[in-house]
């Protein structure tokens, strides 16, 4: 099968959105969580470190999620691929 350049738009725009979040994905886990053990002070009642590994990067994550499946939907829905309920 023959792509046409509407797939190829349609593939560029998913790797671009997929390495965003992945780079997002990334720093949450690693920048943030290595440099966060250096940063003391209180948040909430707990030390930012553990703040930020047991509850900020969860959130991140389900962000990241919701917004790839709201993103892929309207996309999907823009080049004609969207699944029929």
């Amino acid at each position: 099968m023959q792509l046409s350049e509407r797939h190829h738009q349609y593939w560029r725009k998913n790797l671009r959105i997929t390495g965003i979040l992945l780079a997002i994905w990334f720093f949450v886990t690693f920048v943030i969580g290595f440099f966060a053990r250096d940063l003391d002070f209180s948040f909430f009642g707990w030390p930012f470190s553990f703040w930020v590994a047991a509850q900020g990067a969860l959130i991140i994550y389900v962000a990241i999620i919701g917004y790839y499946a709201w993103y892929m939907n309207r996309l999907d829905q823009e080049y004609g691929v969207a699944e029929e309920n």
